[in-house]
């Protein structure tokens, strides 16, 4: 089955504890997060979130509700995504948190798309998605240093 990714990153100068604090208050959205605007729901493998993702830069958004497949505390968390296609066209929306030698997180912040339509689909979710990640991966690091 053919796969695409498209992954950003960010340096946070804080503990991947840190880090997964912010990614994880889901309630403090509203505050600081400039592409998903409010989320709710409990953060556990197989829980369904309410997410309304609405990049800053867009005149309309969209509210979602995907599925948690991987939560590991300080270091991953993935959803699936939408539209849930499995086969023809599926999302994979995950952060991956790895402590820096130095101290602080590297931050991997992409998107997985796999199915029968992911080499159609990768360049519109490039053109969509890449300046709305990065911008969110800097709110994320200048929130998770300012420690709160």
């Amino acid at each position: 089955m053919p796969e695409r990714e498209m992954v950003t990153s960010e340096v946070i100068k804080a503990s991947p504890r840190r880090a997964w604090e912010v990614l994880t208050d889901l309630s403090s959205y509203p505050e600081w997060n400039p592409m998903i605007r409010w989320a709710e729901g409990d953060i556990r493998e197989g829980a369904r979130l309410r997410v309304r993702f609405h990049p800053r830069e867009r005149k309309r958004g969209r509210t979602f509700h995907p599925r948690l497949r991987v939560v590991v505390p300080e270091r991953e968390l993935r959803w699936g995504g939408w539209p849930p296609l499995p086969g023809v066209f599926d999302f994979e929306h995950y952060w991956i948190l790895e402590p820096e030698p130095e101290g602080g997180t590297l931050l991997r912040h992409g998107v997985l798309v796999r199915g029968l339509l992911a080499p159609l689909a990768m360049p519109v979710v490039e053109r969509l998605s890449r300046v709305p990640f990065q911008a969110m991966n800097r709110a994320h690091r200048e929130r998770a240093e300012a420690g709160g």
